[in-house]
């Protein structure tokens, strides 16, 4: 059941005909705690929430979250009360992310960092983190080159 009041920044059905390629599409039990964990960790932009849905946008990508309550009629809505935590073995990869300061900020904001900042023999820097639903976040960027 949506809580918005007023109306939304775009039309569902606009803002839904003009999604292309692969889109996420989290679900949330906490939007606003969620949406801390994008913008101070992450760092990507939140271009529109309300309580019910938010469009975060960052490293060339865009995702969207949806809080519980809208799932309420949805065929998943009787599986999200039986998850132990949302992203299962998903790797939400933020290609680009500095993984330090990711890291930083997420122990600043008490999320849990299940790996610290590290150079991977596949050439990239990265963090594996945990957002408050869950989800594996895994921001990375190249290794420097040593000379």
């Amino acid at each position: 059941m949506k809580k918005r009041k007023g109306e939304p920044w775009l039309a569902a059905d606009v803002y839904g005909q003009s999604l292309q390629g692969l889109t996420i599409n989290l679900i949330s039990a906490n939007l606003e705690r969620a949406l801390i964990f994008q913008h101070d960790v992450l760092g990507a932009d939140i271009v529109y929430h309300d309580t019910d849905f938010a469009v975060v946008r960052g490293y060339g990508a865009e995702w969207m979250i949806h809080a519980d309550h809208t799932y309420d009629s949805h065929p998943l809505n009787a599986t999200l009360a039986k998850l132990a935590h949302r992203g299962g073995t998903v790797e939400l990869r933020l290609h680009g992310c500095d993984p330090d300061k990711a890291q930083a900020h997420a122990i600043a904001q008490d999320f849990t960092v299940l790996q610290s900042a590290s150079d991977k023999p596949h050439g990239l820097r990265e963090a594996y983190l945990l957002d408050s639903d869950g989800y594996l976040w895994v921001p990375d960027v190249p290794v420097k080159l040593q000379t």
